[in-house]
């Protein structure tokens, strides 16, 4: 299974990552919908999409505002958002309110079920997360190989959804600061490089890599890969269009 990284990034884009966006190109599913979305494009093979909500802040999901010149009409007119009912009834309501997208959306919004049957015999389940708003965290499982996707939450080894995400061969996680920030994690509802390793030590995954990451940090400067290395050896940094096979 193949999963690219379309955005890296979080709260606003850069010159080099784009915010939240991944997806599946070879089962047409795509989860979170920040710029990143502006690639899709690219990598689609599919005849129809199913992209999946963490929440609707909106690095998130701005780029559904993207979809009408990224994939074509016969692919839209077969395309679900799925989200929890009232963060799909926050998306109708402000993000296309005709005085800020004069278009009506070409896809479909469904609410979001506890566990979603995937193309090859998969599915992908859901989890809460500490995050202003609330935000959820997701679980795909195919027979032989997993990954889980957290992002906007504070990290913590002893947090509840590591149980969740026990033992996932691909483990995408925020890490939107790179190193103690007082309370500013819990504050904002966003984590720093040490928990994020010591997340994925306790939870014994196979592969932890970084995303959505502060964009005004110098990565290469900044995160001390080294140290998280020592908690968690098979740590990385995102980066833009990396393709993870798992």
């Amino acid at each position: 299974m193949k999963l690219v990284l379309l955005g890296s990034g979080g709260y606003y884009p850069t010159n080099c990552r784009h915010t939240a966006c991944f997806m599946l190109p070879e089962l047409g599913v795509v989860l979170d919908a920040g710029t990143g979305m502006c690639r899709l494009g690219d990598y689609l093979t599919t005849d129809r999409l199913d992209i999946f909500l963490t929440h609707v802040h909106l690095d998130h999901v701005v780029g559904l505002t993207y979809l009408l010149n990224v994939a074509p009409a016969e692919v839209l007119s077969q395309t679900t958002v799925h989200g929890e009912a009232e963060k799909l009834a926050a998306l109708r309501e402000h993000l296309f309110a005709r005085e800020i997208f004069p278009v009506d959306p070409p896809f479909q919004f469904e609410t979001l079920r506890q566990s979603w049957p995937l193309p090859s015999g998969g599915t992908l389940d859901h989890f809460p997360l500490e995050h202003p708003g609330g935000s959820l965290g997701f679980r795909l499982n195919w027979p032989g190989h997993s990954m889980a996707y957290v992002t906007d939450t504070t990290a913590a080894a002893e947090a509840d959804y590591v149980e969740r995400i026990h033992g996932v061969d691909l483990l995408i996680h925020e890490c939107f600061f790179a190193n103690d920030q007082g309370n500013m994690p819990a504050i904002t509802g966003h984590s720093w490089l040490r928990p994020v390793a010591e997340v994925a030590a306790a939870a014994q995954v196979g592969r932890l890599v970084l995303v959505h990451v502060n964009p005004t940090a110098d990565t290469d400067r900044d995160f001390d890969l080294a140290a998280a290395r020592r908690i968690f050896p098979n740590t990385e940094i995102g980066v833009d269009c990396a393709e993870m096979v798992f």
